[in-house]
Parts: structure tokens; C-alpha cells; sequence
């Protein structure tokens, strides 16, 4: 599963465009399953089972990761940007970026001897930052890159321990490849399978494909900050790598079904309860969707999110795999909902 998400975080999906990662993913699980493209642009599976399921279940992860858009030219060749999706600024500064065109470039600041005592003090927000690509000018700048083109962090995957990875897009690409690979096994019951897109930029693409399906209940496969870092208080940690998949009570888009929570977390699947009620996911949507589906989350613990360099346990990886695959037979079977 390592080496898939490898391949999955190498692979440029800013929300919005996503066309690479979905070709991606389309090859590695047309043969298991029956999938379509939806006019959003989700990828929907159904995965035929040893027994017709009791329960309609689905299971999501989302193929978007956060970005940076072109937005403006300045007049000396430089390209002002938006973000898409939550970055903050402080990982941007001076990263290597690649647009999807392959232009390459740098994200920078006015140098800190120019800046004055006042702006030293402060973090830099995204407006006083650039890309700097190496343009004389607006006019060679507007030939290399056209506005609204995307672009993400460059940064390659790396295997820090034998059971720790850096990569880019952990969120959520560790959620594809669990999917993926429940996919690819034989299942115990029928469900249906979404990699979702649009969810960094407000969960667009679950919404109108939880609809369609109208599942009896959803479990989203995720990632989530883990913030177990030298300096923070034990209290703020929000969840531990290595402690297994962090199991959501609430968030702040989803307060999650009581039962599918308590029988998660009372699994025999290494598991931890995430400990702040922070950030939010495509159960926002989804639980929401025509008169109301039961959700679960099941996130990956990550270091430094949506930054060009997250860290992940892959025992967690492994062990949000048996959980999302014990809850999907569990709710499948009519025995939990």
C-alpha cells in the first residue's frame, strides 16, 4: 500500500483538477469494480460481494489536495496567487512550486532587511507573497503561465523510518490507496466506492455523489492534523502517530453518528479518539445529503498538513485499512444500523 500512495502523492491534484489522479486511479480499479465518472467529475465504484449487502454503504476519499492558483501578474514578472483550500503561509515561503504546465518557480517575500520592525513581528500572510519564475517582465510571464492555471508544491516521497513517510498530499492520498485497495480485495458484501473531488475547497463533489447513492451510511477515509510536535501542550496534541486511525465524535462540520463512533472505537483495530473538535471533512456534506446519512470518519494521524512535506505512520495506514474494512462488513451486514 506504501508504494501506492508514492505513486498517488506524485501525482499533481489540485481541487479542480483532478484529471491525472482520476486516470490514475480509474486504471487500478476498473478491473475489480464497475465505475463511472459522474458530470462532477467523482469516480464512482460498485463492488460486487460475496452477499448482497443489508445496508447501502459508502466509503469516500477525496482525490483533491490543496493548491495555488495563478491569479495576477505584477509588472515586473512576477505572479501573485490564491491558495486553494487551507495552506498557511508560513510553510510557502521560498518552496519550490511546479505549475501543471511544468513551469517551475519559487514563492517569495520581500527580503527581511527591507522589511520594517513592525512586519518582522508578524507571520506573512498570502497577499504580500509571489512566484517568482524567473520572467523579465508581465509580458514573458503571461506567455509561461496563463491565469487560473494550478500548481502544487514540489517535494518527494521519503521514507524517514521504516514505519514513518513524508510526502506531499497525504491528505488525501492515503485515504485513495485504502480505498483503493479495499477495491481490489475480494469483499464479504457489496458497496460502493467514491474517490470524491472538490473537498479542500468546501466537500462539492461528495455532496452530489452521496446523493446518488443514497447510502444507508458513509464512512469517510481520511487524513487529520496530528499535532504530538515538541512545545505543544499534551491537551492540544489532537491525536498521536503511531496510535492508530483518529476516530471523530465531532468536528466542525459533523457531529457523527453515535453508533458507528462507539463501535469504532470499540474495535479490536489499534484506534485513537481525535481529541479537538477542529477542521472538518466530506462527512460535512455527506451526512447531510436527501433526508440524512449516518457517517463515520476514519482519518489518518499527519504531521504538518497541507504543507509540502506531511508526515504519516504507515502502521496507521495499515490499521485505518482494517477498520474501514471491519465497518463497511459490519454496517453492510444489517447487524450495526
Amino acid at each position: 500500500m506504501i508504494n501506492l500512495i508514492e505513486k498517488l502523492a506524485c501525482i499533481p491534484s489540485v481541487s479542480g483538477n483532478e484529471d491525472g489522479i482520476r486516470n490514475f486511479i480509474l486504471n487500478e480499479v476498473s478491473p475489480f469494480a464497475e465505475c463511472k465518472v459522474d458530470k462532477n467529475g467523482n469516480i464512482i465504484c460498485f463492488k460486487k460481494g460475496k452477499k448482497r449487502a443489508v445496508k447501502k454503504v459508502m466509503l469516500d476519499a477525496h482525490m483533491d489536495e490543496v493548491g495555488i492558483i495563478a491569479s495576477s501578474y505584477t509588472s515586473d514578472g512576477f505572479i501573485k496567487f490564491q491558495t486553494v483550500g487551507g495552506i498557511d503561509a508560513s510553510v510557502m515561503l521560498c518552496r519550490s512550486v511546479v505549475f501543471e504546465n511544468g513551469v517551475r518557480g519559487v514563492v517569495g517575500l520581500k527580503p527581511v532587511h527591507l522589511s520594517d520592525k513592525e512586519e518582522r513581528k508578524k507571520l506573512p500572510c498570502a497577499d504580500s507573497l509571489y512566484i517568482d519564475i524567473g520572467a523579465a517582465n508581465e509580458q514573458e510571464a503571461k506567455k509561461l503561465v496563463k491565469l487560473g492555471t494550478t500548481a502544487v508544491f514540489e517535494s518527494d516521497f521519503t521514507k524517514l523510518s521504516d514505519n514513518t513517510i513524508k510526502a506531499r498530499a497525504i491528505d488525501d492520498k492515503a485515504g485513495c490507496a485504502i480505498l483503493i485497495n479495499l477495491l481490489k480485495e475480494d469483499a464479504e458484501y457489496d458497496f460502493y466506492g467514491v474517490f470524491s473531488v472538490l473537498e479542500e475547497v468546501g466537500a462539492r463533489g461528495a455532496r452530489t455523489a452521496a446523493y446518488e447513492i443514497d447510502p444507508d451510511a458513509a464512512i469517510v477515509l481520511e487524513a487529520t492534523t496530528a499535532a504530538d510536535l515538541h512545545g505543544v501542550q499534551k491537551e492540544n496534541t489532537v491525536c498521536k502517530l503511531g496510535d492508530g486511525p483518529a476516530i471523530s465524535f465531532m468536528d466542525r462540520s459533523t457531529l457523527y453518528d453515535r453508533r458507528l463512533y462507539n463501535e469504532a472505537i470499540s474495535s479490536s483495530v489499534k484506534c485513537q479518539v481525535k481529541s479537538m473538535v477542529a477542521g472538518g471533512n466530506n462527512a460535512g456534506a455527506i451526512h447531510l445529503t436527501r433526508s440524512g446519512i449516518p457517517s463515520l470518519a476514519i482519518s489518518v494521524p499527519c504531521r504538518y498538513i497541507h504543507s509540502p512535506s506531511c508526515v504519516a505512520n504507515t502502521e496507521d495506514i495499515y490499521n485505518a485499512f482494517l477498520l474501514s474494512k471491519e465497518m463497511m462488513i459490519k454496517v453492510a451486514s444489517g447487524k450495526l444500523l
